[in-house]
């Protein structure tokens, strides 16, 4: 066995042919759906983006969740400590 058919996995002529058919059926997949390969990159590339938005989108929820309700909590942990205080 050479180097170059350990490396590809089988011989070189059967992973030429192999890459041709699938090569040929995504091909035609993406010409089915109208995509070219930027749209794919395109398409990649705003995942990534929506999911690093998303991230920050739900720390800003958390804090504002945790302001709104510190905004009842603190005062009212304030005025308890202050009557507890006389006590």
């Amino acid at each position: 066995m050479s180097a170059l058919t350990r490396f590809l996995g089988d011989t070189p002529l059967r992973v030429l042919v192999k890459l041709l058919v699938v090569s040929f059926l995504v091909g035609l997949v993406m010409h089915a759906f109208g995509w070219s390969p930027m749209d794919v990159l395109y398409g990649i590339r705003q995942f990534f983006i929506d999911l690093w938005n998303l991230g920050f989108h739900t720390i800003d929820r958390f804090l504002g969740y945790i302001l709104l309700g510190a905004a009842i909590v603190v005062p009212a942990f304030i005025l308890l400590r202050i009557a507890s205080y006389r006590k």
